[in-house]
């Protein structure tokens, strides 16, 4: 297990990075830090999923501050061969604060077996906007087998819980599920209410929250349905956490590892 450990905190005025420690495969960079604003890049140190990894970052958000966390490039679960891999992600966001993870594709190539998690922990009146890629095999591949968890409590109460068992090629291809599709893409909206849906794949929660999906063969094509909902929903999380409209962060370019 290696684990990477990022915690940032406030005074209400100025935001400070309290830690950044690197784990053996996901180093955290630091972009910038503006107000209550602060940017990290995480940002691959080592091929990896390889069998047996076990891939663990860990994010403590105090109050008052807003964390964007860019994934500069995607991650690839290879064939290991029946052996197994992971990965978790433990969020705690306090109150008031809020976090947006644009995470970059998960590919599970053919052969692997590998999990993704995340356990998400969040205050009164803090948010956490993330957009995930599962991408099931490389080009005309059929993808290895991968259980997608999620746990996100809201003060304390359950908000979204899901298990999405994938592992089974044959049973994730039947119609309802994947079809003939091998990318899932999701935007999850966690804390805040978003004010309107737009378009059929939008769905609010039966808590403060809503949830984006879209299907398709090829990644980019999840990625271009999504993108509106990506950025509207941005800006509500903005104004939740500051009172106001903030601007939206541009592309970033991440330090060398």
């Amino acid at each position: 297990m290696s684990t990477t450990r990022i915690a940032v905190r406030g005074d209400g005025r100025r935001a400070r990075i309290a830690r950044l420690e690197a784990g053996r495969f996901v180093g955290p960079r630091p972009v910038s830090v503006d107000g209550t604003r602060v940017r990290i890049a995480l940002v691959g140190l080592c091929a990896t999923l390889l069998a047996g990894d076990d891939v663990r970052i860990d994010i403590d958000v105090g109050r008052g501050v807003q964390l964007d966390l860019i994934e500069p490039s995607g991650m690839v679960a290879y064939d290991a061969k029946g052996a197994r891999s992971s990965w978790a992600g433990t969020i705690t966001v306090a109150e008031g604060s809020a976090v947006t993870w644009s995470c970059a594709p998960f590919v599970v190539a053919a052969g692997a077996d590998t999990s993704r998690d995340f356990d998400i922990e969040l205050g009164p009146r803090a948010a956490l906007l993330m957009r995930e890629t599962l991408v099931l095999g490389r080009s005309r591949e059929v993808g290895g087998a991968l259980r997608s968890r999620l746990r996100a409590d809201h003060e304390g109460r359950p908000l979204l819980h899901e298990d999405l068992d994938l592992r089974d090629a044959a049973a994730r291809a039947a119609p309802g599920i994947l079809g003939d599709n091998r990318v899932l893409g999701t935007v999850a909206l966690l804390g805040v209410t978003p004010p309107s849906l737009v378009g059929t794949h939008e769905t609010t929660l039966a808590g403060p929250g809503g949830l984006a999906r879209a299907l398709a063969v090829e990644a980019h094509h999840t990625q271009d349905r999504l993108d509106d909902t990506w950025w509207r929903w941005h800006r509500v999380v903005a104004e939740a956490s500051t009172g106001g409209a903030q601007e939206e962060p541009g592309p970033v370019t991440a330090p060398a590892a």
